[in-house]
């Protein structure tokens, strides 16, 4: 399976018995930009070009018309992911400066200034989208089906699409990579934001920093949010749904996306 691998292990439940269990791949990947590396980040190797097509686009680096071309070496200690640019994107480039080594836990690690980490984003634009609270249980009990990675492995976490149905689904040890993978995913399939992202991770600050740059109107969530993250909702007009099962969930902001008639658009 790509992205993960056999491992040995000694397992015990009444007496020791050795085999083996499938663990998720964690490798180096560079993010470069004309040549530039920008980040490097560990992350599960697959779905490489949709991550750096969502790094691009969360970070305010590029949007999907200025990346011209997208390259993935295979080196000895990882994989780099190389981005082309137009010119005109050569400013937000150099404005959104990163040189960093990331772990899969932290979104933030590596930038060099308090405004970055709590930079202004867009706020979402009005639209007619809304969901039932019917739809939003029946996402999250779809969830588990789009998670083929985890299935294995019990170590990775998933970003989802839902828009009328789950349509598009990304894998990665990191939540922040799954998000980004998300994103560049549907960008790269032309889909557009009028819809939900659905996160099998907490929701920090970052993460809905993610969200409002793709532009989504709502944000579901299996775990909690932190205080200041529901308040960055608020401000850029994101739905934040929560601690949401296929039983029930918690509204924080922006609850008139929730309607008991069924429309989608």
């Amino acid at each position: 399976m790509n992205g993960a691998r056999a491992t040995s292990r000694l397992a015990f439940a009444t007496r020791f018995e050795p085999g083996e269990r499938i663990l998720p791949e964690e490798v180096a990947v560079a993010l470069s930009f004309n040549g530039t590396t920008q980040a490097v980040m560990m992350a599960t190797p697959e779905d490489l070009a949709d991550f750096g097509y969502g790094f691009a686009l969360t970070e305010g680096i590029a949007i999907p018309a200025d990346i011209l071309s997208v390259d993935i070496e295979t080196l000895p200690k990882g994989r780099d992911v190389q981005l082309w640019l137009a010119p005109e994107a050569e400013a937000r480039l150099t404005a959104r400066r990163r040189t960093m080594t990331g772990p899969v836990g932290c979104g933030l690690c590596g930038i060099d200034s308090l405004d970055q980490a709590l930079r202004e984003v867009p706020s979402v634009q009005p639209s007619s989208f809304r969901m039932t609270p019917a739809q939003v249980m029946a996402a999250v009990a779809a969830l588990p089906a789009q998670q083929r990675l985890h299935d294995v492995t019990r170590a990775v976490h998933c970003a989802a699409f839902w828009a009328g149905k789950l349509i598009l689904a990304r894998e990665d040890v990191g939540r922040h990579n799954a998000l980004d993978k998300l994103v560049g995913a549907m960008a790269r399939s032309g889909t557009g934001p009028q819809g939900a992202v659905i996160l099998t991770s907490r929701v920090s600050i970052d993460m809905v920093q993610k969200v409002a740059m793709l532009g989504a109107p709502m944000l579901i969530a299996v775990s909690a949010p932190t205080a200041d993250a529901v308040t960055l909702a608020e401000t850029a007009g994101i739905t934040l749904i929560a601690l949401a099962r296929p039983d029930r969930f918690e509204v924080f902001t922006h609850s008139d996306r929730l309607t008991e008639e069924s429309h989608v658009g």
